[in-house]
């Protein structure tokens, strides 16, 4: 009998042999160690990978893994799929919401491990113990939406759930993503390309099972209290309204806006791409993802003009960041075709965002002429050409193959004077904050575990408000306790993901309540404390695989725009990065880390977290 929260059973396939083994769970990883979901993932690629392996080989494995909350009552309850990023060549791990996580659970199963490669596309059928790999040669090409649609008919059940690629991931497009359920994407990193590089067309579920609870009252308490909690913070009221979307209006006031390749950091169109606007014109209906009372999601249609009848959810903040401003496109209805596009062909908007912004400023200063577009005009706010551009990516077309490599592969390949506008940190294309007007944002992204990325850490809110946790008074522009905030957050967020639980309610939810839930759920009796060191413990495992798989100190820096080109107007006019103030919260992170002044862990940090045993010899 499993422990609860659990459902007792890992499901491992290789797809070079056809070999499908089922492993107990306890006896596959320590789960007081590392819990499931993130834990799992980075103890499965740390334990089972061979160091330089190149992603696109069957050695890469993919793991689609739960946590002891997923599928439970538990607001808002997601899974993570990780993989070694053939974007960067580290660690990944990318989150999707939706109901695939409680799927694969009610399955039977807390992960599903995948390796090798089939010979021909095929899909992998999973309905509870039965486990099946099936030809997917007719699905091959296929949108992402038409697959899911041809699988539930193949299988005759329109309640099945469906992880799959489009075009890009089948391309090899290093930023391609896994789609799920329709809308929802596990989107960083490129885990659609490494599904693509093993002829994996799609992963699709169906659960009839239960998830056992250790303590049954105590759990449903507890739940009930963190649903309460949820429904009464006004943070999450206002993401019940509004959203992600509402992020826009925030970022353009603060100079936090990446606007035109960042380049600029407030957008003049950006009431024009707001949730106020889109309320009014654009969303009809509010989703939600399994057992989550906020329903951030918005479906919305287009319901004139040249985009007409475009029919997608969203549109995200990131979206409309980083295909709107970032592109200077202010018609929400272009970004909302755009990001259909994307979701259908197997994009990540965010990199896609970023590679056609780049592409657009390289068109401006002459290094990429009209004979290398074909043609395209690629001046910024193009929403015609931004689109076309779209669908060459996904299909590694005429400049869509060199784009579809990202942006610091197509800097190396470009004109040598791109690359100092080439907006990534090792390799991963920036999301959409400007690091110009936050310095602690700054620091996550050069310590991001998985390259530039804002959800291991967002220290903007305690910059904005002046105050960091401890409660001392920080100046927004400052370097001051920036290393403390974003070593908290990342450990907070990585305890977070082995649950796993949503970004977007771990702050209405709290520690307490999550470890409440945790310990009912599975029977055990973690501290706050506690649960936090698992964060931490985690943290550093993927630390020292990035540093296995050759990350070293230097590239924990930022594009030189973030150095040379001031913020050329806004509340933050004139101000740019020191590198001298990235160098000072870099050593003060590394200490606070206890990790020595190259960035790897010591071994008495690595003795402290219990990981000595895992990873001796390093």
């Amino acid at each position: 009998m499993p422990r609860g929260g659990y459902v007792g059973k890992i499901l491992k396939i290789d797809l070079t042999s056809e070999k499908i083994d089922v492993i107990r769970t306890e006896n596959y990883f320590n789960i007081d160690l590392f819990i499931g979901g993130k834990g799992l993932a980075a103890y499965t690629l740390w334990k089972e990978l061979k160091t330089g392996i190149d992603p696109f080989s069957e050695d890469n494995l993919l793991v689609f893994a739960t946590g002891p909350l997923t599928g439970t009552l538990c607001p808002g309850t997601r899974m993570c799929i990780a993989t070694k990023s053939p974007l960067t060549g580290l660690f990944c791990d990318s989150y999707v919401g939706g109901h695939l996580g409680a799927e694969i659970k009610m399955a039977g199963y807390d992960a599903v491990i995948i390796g090798g490669k089939s010979e021909k596309p095929v899909y992998i059928w999973i309905h509870d113990e039965n486990v099946e790999i099936c030809n997917a040669e007719n699905l091959w090409g296929l949108d992402t939406f038409r697959t899911e649609e041809m699988i539930r008919k193949e299988k005759g059940d329109m309640t099945i759930r469906v992880a799959c690629i489009g075009p890009a991931g089948e391309k090899l497009v290093r930023f391609a993503h896994v789609n799920v359920d329709r809308y929802r994407q596990a989107g960083r990193g490129g885990t659609g390309a490494v599904m693509g590089s093993k002829n994996l067309k799609a992963l699709a579920v169906k659960g009839t099972g239960a998830i056992p609870i250790y303590n049954v009252e105590e759990f449903i308490e507890k739940a009930k209290e963190a649903h309460r909690a949820v429904l009464e913070n006004e943070t999450a009221k206002a993401r019940k309204r509004w959203g992600t979307a509402r992020t826009i209006i925030f970022t353009a006031d603060q100079d936090l806006l990446p606007t035109r390749n960042f380049r600029e950091a407030t957008f003049e169109a950006a009431e024009n791409l707001s949730a106020e606007v889109l309320e009014k014109k654009f969303w009809i209906k509010h989703k939600a993802c399994h057992s989550c009372p906020i329903n951030c999601g918005k479906l919305g249609v287009v319901r004139s003009g040249r985009y007409a009848g475009t029919v997608v959810e969203g549109i995200e903040y990131e979206t409309l960041a980083l295909i709107g401003a970032n592109c200077g496109i202010g018609n929400y209805e272009a970004v909302a075709y755009a990001n259909l596009l994307c979701d259908m062909l197997g994009l990540d908007t965010i990199s896609t965002g970023n590679v056609i912004a780049f592409a657009m400023e390289c068109y401006e200063e002459g290094i990429l002429t009209e004979k290398e577009t074909e043609g395209l005009k690629l001046n910024f706010g193009n929403e015609e050409s931004a689109i076309r551009l779209i669908e060459k990516i996904a299909r590694r077309e005429g400049l869509g193959d060199l784009l579809a490599e990202g942006v610091k592969r197509a800097s190396e390949k470009l004109n040598s004077r791109c690359r100092r506008f080439a907006m990534h940190v090792k390799g991963l294309e920036l999301p959409g904050y400007d690091v110009r007007a936050s310095p602690g944002m700054s620091l996550a992204y050069i310590t991001a575990d998985r390259g530039g990325c804002h959800t291991r850490s967002w220290p903007i809110s305690y910059e904005i408000s002046g105050k960091a946790p401890d409660g001392t008074v920080i100046d927004r522009y400052s370097t001051e306790k920036r290393a403390y905030i974003v070593k908290r957050q990342q450990d907070e967020t990585t305890a977070c993901d082995t649950l796993v639980a949503c970004w977007f309610l771990k702050t209405a939810v709290g520690n307490e309540r999550y470890v409440g839930m945790l310990n009912a759920a599975a029977g055990m009796e973690l501290t706050v404390e506690e649960f936090l060191a698992v964060g931490e413990r985690i943290w550093n495992l993927t630390r020292l695989f990035n540093i296995r798989e050759g990350l070293r100190k230097e590239d924990e820096n930022l594009p030189d725009r973030a150095f040379e080109d001031p913020i050329p107007s806004g509340i933050a006019k004139g101000r740019k990065l020191e590198k001298s103030q990235l160098e000072y919260m870099l050593r003060e992170y590394y200490a606070i880390r206890g990790w020595d002044e190259n960035g790897i862990p010591r071994k008495e940090k690595i003795k402290q977290l219990k990981l000595d045993s895992l990873v001796s010899g390093v």
